[in-house]
């Protein structure tokens, strides 16, 4: 128990070291999460408005009312999101990998110095651990939006599809 005395003075020393890169790109990555989940939700609220309204009890006039949508506003919705979501999605990819850059980091200096092998070793450890806790979390939040992206284009797609054959029926 006495051996693990120092491990929060190491992380802490860590922290100002490479870890703090590892944070800034987490802090990144969950502003990139919010923008992409705002932008994502508005989409889908205003295609399941247009594509998914009830026929019945409805006029039909009023239910073409809805359907009038910008095609050009859906489009940069969907572009806007899209581009947002891969940024998030290839942030979240490095996460595992600034880990181990942050080990090899650390543990590259241990060849020359044998005597602090082990605050090395341990200074090594922290950046793979912050590397692996922000990679799980935000590939657990990719989970949640990664639904509502799919689900964006595929209705954007239908909308588009739709619109398009509404129109060269009236033409």
């Amino acid at each position: 128990m006495d051996g693990f005395s120092h491990l929060p003075n190491i992380f802490a020393v860590n922290l100002l070291r490479f870890d703090f890169i590892i944070f800034i790109a987490a802090f990144v990555n969950l502003i990139i999460y919010i923008l992409v989940r705002r932008e994502s939700k508005k989409l889908y609220r205003k295609m399941h408005l247009t594509i998914f309204i009830p026929s019945h009890g409805m006029f039909k006039n009023e239910a073409d009312e809805l359907l009038i949508v910008d095609e050009t506003d859906i489009i940069a919705m969907r572009k806007k999101s899209g581009m947002l979501y891969n940024v998030f999605t290839a942030l979240t990819s490095i996460f595992c990998l600034l880990g181990i850059l942050g080990t090899v980091i650390s543990l590259i200096p241990m060849v020359e110095q044998m005597d602090v092998i082990k605050t090395n070793f341990f200074l090594a450890l922290t950046s793979t651990f912050w590397g692996l806790v922000f990679a799980i979390i935000f590939k657990t939040l990719d989970a949640f939006i990664s639904g509502i992206i799919d689900d964006n284009e595929k209705t954007v797609a239908l909308y588009l599809e739709r619109n398009a054959k509404r129109f060269a029926v009236k033409e």
